[in-house]
């Protein structure tokens, strides 16, 4: 296999209400232990609780302040700060003057998740049964 290299600005990319997320590095480059993307949160970002069963999720914030929400904790993250949220704890993520990130998904595999989302029509995304089971899929539940 050889290198990978993704320009700035360059990789698969899905622009919601809330943020933009450009994949940097696909599961399939790391025989499926990791996803990387960059995350470039829109003012007001706010992502609800939810957990992980399996998937670890590690977040270098970039630009901006993000505040997450744990079972019994809230903690702003700065610029150069790293979080790692293990499989199982709850978190939320707000970024209310927006901010850019890199997440590290482990096990790989939520570019896949974002192409099914992306893939959606207006009538699915507004079912709450359809987006659910779609999260729960790729180990996403919400609290």
């Amino acid at each position: 296999m050889r290198p990978h290299i993704v320009q700035p600005g360059r990789g698969p990319a899905y622009d919601w209400s809330q943020d933009r997320i450009v994949i940097k590095a696909p599961l399939d480059l790391s025989d499926g232990r990791v996803t990387v993307a960059e995350d470039t949160l829109k003012p007001g970002f706010h992502l609800p609780p939810h957990r992980h069963c399996s998937m670890v999720e590690i977040f270098y914030i970039l630009e901006g302040d993000v505040t997450f929400t744990f079972e019994d904790e809230v903690r702003t993250a700065t610029p150069g700060t790293a979080v790692t949220v293990p499989a199982g704890v709850s978190h939320d993520v707000a970024c209310p003057l927006g901010g850019r990130l890199l997440t590290i998904f482990t096990p790989g595999g939520f570019e896949h998740y974002l192409a099914e989302l992306a893939a959606l029509s207006p009538a699915q995304l507004n079912d709450a049964d359809t987006v659910r089971g779609l999260g729960e899929r790729y180990d996403i539940w919400p609290d």
